[in-house]
């Protein structure tokens, strides 16, 4: 018997996996959204959460970025 789950594809530098992975490791066990770590830079989530994923990203971008003195 085959087993389908649907969701959502994630393809990534490792560095941005890594902070997927640890995204998703902060939330208690029942909001957990990695389906299956598949290698270093694809990962199989959940459909629901791809807006807070590139919200978490997003912020996380901001949070380390230069921006040049006036």
């Amino acid at each position: 018997m085959v087993n389908a789950t649907k969701g959502l594809f994630i393809s990534c530098d490792i560095p941005m996996a890594q902070f997927i992975i640890s995204l998703n490791a902060s939330l208690p066990a029942s909001q957990r959204f990695i389906i299956h770590i598949l290698d270093s830079t694809h990962l199989f989530v959940q459909p629901q959460v791809a807006v807070m994923i590139r919200s978490a990203i997003s912020e996380f971008r901001d949070q380390n970025s230069y921006e040049k003195p006036a």
